[in-house]
């Protein structure tokens, strides 16, 4: 399909949301001058006030005057006189799909790279380009990787893609408004509704008389059947015009892969699932680490620990980049499957270019640890900037774990607090085993339904596990607490603790953390002993 094609779509599409809400607020208008020319009352009355309260939302929708912008990612945009080798490639590219340049590239934490332009009139008139390029993709990918991602975005400006795309941009959020307002109405009566039958069932039990039960099941049923009329055209809406979307996505893959490359094209594709994948799990296990016991890392290490992450992960990486998934993640999505865009670039003939520019894009720039430390500068929070930081990611984890330790509240702890109204301390919690009321103790813990009708030994085994890992998590603490522990860091793999004593032994199966397992199952047993449990911990100071 043609762009002229394509924007005569957009403009039947939006017109289309007009002649719905005209239809409706026709219908609106018919059933109040039926009602008036051949019934009277206060029926007449009511049905025009909600045809009134209904035709508002329709009314606001249609005259939404501008198209609203999406909210910008947070980065630091970068000059060509900070940056030439990076303006130098933008610049290549733009000229290499024949289209225009940004006028300002913008470095973002996001694995992400778009080029948006603020065009006028529904896009008619042109406006200025932005590039925004996430240094997540700089670090995990090559530059001719790179290459190949700017030239898939470039070639929806030269494919005409972008032209008038402020039409589908506007119908979609003038359909959201409408919906959103209806329910927002029906929420609204909904709660007015309970509000009332709450009051009035508090006034029954005050006289004596049983409460009634609380239903609203058909409270702004009429709001909910407009919202539904809308979001039924929004999700045709939605599916005509990205069904056009993913067919400009294939047509930019074969752009990127006549400038950049077959194979650098192909691998792009690969790796940035990937990289998105990495990127999340590295900011919840290791960037924010640290955000509880509010300390951050060494400066530039927030993101500039991910390009660790990803070399010493690299085997990992490799079975995920032949993983690819295979279905859109859902019917409203603008992208085919990213196997099936594999697939057809991988079949395109050898080009010869897979050798050409092979080095880390992260080299593109002047400076990447200085651009890394700025980037925390601008995208995180003032609160988080004022957290102390450590001096290395070793210290970061110790710091972390023993915050998260000394205030860990398991259900065990809970149930001892209860049982015994004394803080729930290794020592309470000794002393309750000791004599002989641990499955007591047990019977406060919530409950599995099996668990709860169980009795005697099937009790012990069904509550067994949830004790031991309680227990644990009160013998580390008891250790950090102390400061006899230990964690140690890796990028490879997850932390481990090591326990006093572990760098005498010789294999894991004799060192400290066999002889913690072995003393909570003593200390589990059906009849238990806690004396290895107490002989883990060395004795505590006494005063002089």
């Amino acid at each position: 399909m043609g762009a002229t094609l394509r924007a005569l779509r957009a403009l039947v599409l939006l017109f289309g949301f007009y002649l719905l809400s005209l239809v409706l607020l026709g219908a609106l208008a018919g059933l109040d001058i039926a009602l008036f020319t051949w019934g009277h009352g206060p029926v007449a009355l009511k049905v025009a006030i909600v045809s009134v309260l209904l035709a508002i939302p329709v009314v606001q929708g249609m005259f939404m005057l501008r198209t609203p912008r999406g909210e910008e990612p947070a980065g630091i945009a970068v000059t060509e006189a900070e940056e030439p080798r990076l303006w130098a490639l933008v610049r290549d590219l733009a000229a290499a799909t024949g289209t225009r340049a940004p006028g300002r590239i913008v470095l973002t934490a996001d694995v992400n790279a778009a080029v948006s332009e603020r065009s006028r009139l529904l896009g008619l008139l042109r406006g200025p380009r932005r590039l925004y390029l996430g240094m997540p993709l700089l670090t995990g990918l090559t530059e001719a990787q790179l290459r190949a991602v700017l030239a898939h975005e470039y070639g929806h400006f030269s494919g005409g893609d972008t032209r008038l795309s402020a039409l589908v941009v506007r119908g979609r959020a003038q359909i959201g408004r409408v919906i959103g307002q209806f329910h927002e109405r029906a929420d609204g009566k909904v709660a007015t509704e309970r509000a009332r039958q709450e009051a009035a069932s508090a006034k029954r039990v005050a006289k004596g008389k049983k409460a009634k039960t609380v239903d609203t099941r058909g409270t702004g049923a009429t709001y909910r059947t407009m919202a539904a009329i809308y979001t039924a055209y929004g999700k045709l809406y939605l599916r005509a015009s990205l069904s056009t979307a993913r067919a400009q996505e294939y047509a930019a893959d074969l752009a990127a892969a006549r400038i950049a490359g077959r194979d650098a094209t192909a691998s792009a594709l690969r790796e940035i699932p990937v990289l998105a994948a990495s990127h999340d799990f590295y900011l919840d296990s290791y960037a924010t680490l640290g955000l509880p016991a509010q300390l951050l890392p060494p400066r530039g290490e927030f993101f500039g620990g991910f390009g660790r992450l990803l070399s010493a992960r690299e085997g990992e990486l490799r079975k995920l980049r032949g993983e690819l998934p295979t279905e859109p993640a859902s019917p409203y999505d603008s992208h085919p499957p990213i196997a099936d865009r594999v697939h057809r670039i991988e079949a395109l003939p050898a080009d010869g270019r897979t050798e050409e520019a092979k080095g880390a894009a992260l080299a593109l720039l002047t400076d990447p640890r200085r651009t890394l430390a700025v980037l925390e500068d601008t995208v995180l929070t003032d609160e988080v900037l004022a957290f102390p930081r450590t001096g290395a990611w070793e210290e970061l984890l110790d710091a972390s774990m023993a915050k998260g330790l000394s205030s860990a509240r398991t259900p065990l702890h809970r149930a001892l607090a209860d049982y015994t109204g004394q803080p729930p301390t290794l020592a309470v919690l000794v002393e309750v085993i000791d004599g002989g009321r641990l499955w007591q103790l047990a019977e406060r813990m919530p409950l599995s339904e099996q668990a709860a009708a169980a009795k005697g030994r099937a009790f012990r085994e069904f509550v067994r596990p949830r004790l031991g890992e309680a227990l644990r998590t009160m013998v580390l603490a008891e250790f950090s607490a102390r400061s006899l522990l230990h964690w140690e860091f890796s990028w490879s793999r997850p932390a481990a603790v090591r326990l006093p004593g572990w760098a005498s032994q010789n294999t894991p199966d004799d060192g400290p953390e066999a002889a913690l397992e072995a003393a909570v199952d003593a200390a589990l047993a059906d009849h238990p002993d806690t004396a290895p449990l107490r002989g883990l911990l060395p004795p505590t100071p006494q005063p002089a």
